[in-house]
């Protein structure tokens, strides 16, 4: 895992909450799985929470980029531009 806080300020949740949201998410990861036959593949997903925006994007295999925000951010083009930057590395990934 590689990222970080921005300067200032502090999490929102204690070490041992990470560890239970990271469990959730790669369990809803491999559930939307399920339906790629009928919908297609996930490329994002998004919780508009109260305090904080978060966004998961698939990778390759297990692998998950996520991604927590400010709620003031641009939720209806950032995901898009993410997509952008990551998409190449997706194939990538999947060579190997």
């Amino acid at each position: 895992m590689a990222g970080g806080m921005k300067k200032g300020l502090m999490s929102l949740e204690a070490q041992k909450q990470d560890e239970m949201m990271f469990m959730e998410l790669a369990l809803r990861v491999r559930m939307r799985r399920e339906f790629d036959h009928q919908f297609g593949e996930v490329h994002f997903s998004m919780s508009y929470r109260e305090k904080v925006i978060v966004m998961s994007f698939p990778l390759s295999n297990d692998d998950v980029l996520l991604i927590s925000s400010e709620k003031d951010w641009n939720f209806g083009k950032m995901p898009f531009k993410i997509l952008k930057i990551i998409m190449p590395l997706k194939s990538k990934m999947n060579t190997f």
